[in-house]
């Protein structure tokens, strides 16, 4: 019976000598056990069939379920998912590195970029009818690993089938000795739970595991918020908020109640409000044509949180926009005029005509910037 190697990463100037040995086995073909922040990992390069066929049989598995391919760094992804942009980006970076397997649908999956220097055939380890599992460790051990092996690397818990997941080395040791090549000893996993996975559909996702993240924490990292700013949020502002969700929802084919739940959050804040105030009698009576309802509308002061939050900050006139970089100056990126070039000004004051086309124009100026907002 073969014997299984330990090399111990801990404490830190044991790391890179443990890195360089685990890179040797990867690379020649070999089994390694690696720590993560969730559980421990059994890893293999994906481009080598008779390494992945010697994971699937330390995993018991004898069907042609994929494994997870592991990546080192955030931006790795776009070389296995070309042109990632939405939902799927969002969770990106807003959740990697982190306890979090994301699943997404490739169209092309021999084109990709990770393909361009390997053969063909390497393709059905890492894509599985159209889509891949990709994680990216919070660990620097995993990290450097990764990086360092220079070959694509697939993964799964190092454990056998109906077993717990190991949450560290001892643990792995008592269940693949002699099975695995190397296992790289950095200590216990710090969550000591597995991993959330998301499979990202388009614009929405499907939450296929609960892990160390859970249900609300996934809707907010894949959350897209907009925040739309006028001067005391009673009536351009909170018509836009109501006016961009008829047309997100529309665009999604949902109803509009349904668009928070799909991942849009759209909110309306005043660069110079009162709270609690309502919205103008002839805002409710405009956004009524809209089959919008804004009687319950309360008006919310512009703070720095609800400016860091969004990803998109779309303003009335550039006094807005001034103050919204007063407030959060890194903001700049993301925040602009609704109407691109000039201010849409304050209807307040005027008939419910006045309204309506201030309501048209905001609606016209939502229109062109949809599909850069929903991207």
């Amino acid at each position: 019976m073969a014997v299984t190697e330990v090399v111990q990463a801990l404490p830190q100037s044991k790391s890179a000598e443990a890195i360089r040995r685990a890179v040797e086995v990867i690379r020649a073909g070999g089994l390694v056990a690696f720590p993560t922040e969730t559980v421990y990992g059994l890893g293999a390069r994906a481009d080598l069939p008779q390494a992945v066929a010697r994971l699937r049989r330390a995993k018991g598995r004898t069907d042609d379920r994929p494994f997870t391919v592991h990546i080192g760094r955030r931006n790795d992804v776009d070389r296995f998912v070309p042109g990632l942009k939405g939902t799927g980006r969002r969770l990106v970076d807003r959740g990697w590195p982190g306890p979090l397997t994301l699943i997404f649908s490739v169209d092309q999956p021999t084109r990709t970029p990770v393909m361009a220097d390997l053969d063909p055939s390497a393709a059905d380890a890492i894509y599985h009818q159209g889509t891949i599992g990709l994680r990216c460790p919070d660990h620097l051990t995993a990290a450097r690993l990764l990086n360092e092996v220079g070959a694509p690397v697939v993964a799964a818990s190092a454990n056998r089938p109906g077993r717990r997941p190991p949450h560290d080395a001892r643990d792995v040791l008592a269940e693949l000795d002699g099975q695995v090549d190397l296992i790289v000893d950095a200590g216990p996993a710090r969550h000591a739970k597995a991993s959330t996975i998301v499979r990202v559909d388009g614009w929405g996702y499907t939450l296929l595991r609960e892990g160390v993240y859970d249900q609300p924490t996934v809707r907010r990292l894949a959350s897209l918020n907009v925040l739309l700013v006028c001067t005391g949020n009673t009536c351009r502002s909170p018509m836009a908020a109501a006016i961009l969700t008829k047309l997100a929802a529309d665009s999604l084919d949902l109803a509009p109640e349904e668009v928070e739940a799909h991942g849009l959050r759209v909110l309306s804040a005043g660069a110079f409000a009162t709270p609690g105030a309502p919205a103008s009698a002839q805002a409710v009576e405009v956004i009524q044509r809209y089959d919008m309802d804004l009687s319950d509308h309360r008006t919310r002061p512009l703070d720095a949180d609800l400016i860091r939050q969004a990803d998109h900050i779309l303003t009335m006139t550039q006094t807005h926009r001034r103050r919204v970089l007063e407030l959060v100056p890194t903001a700049e990126p993301r925040c602009r005029l609704l109407a691109g070039d000039h201010d849409i000004e304050d209807p307040i004051g005027g008939s419910v005509a006045v309204y309506a086309a201030c309501a048209e124009q905001i609606e016209s100026a939502l229109k062109q910037k949809l599909t850069e907002v929903l991207a």
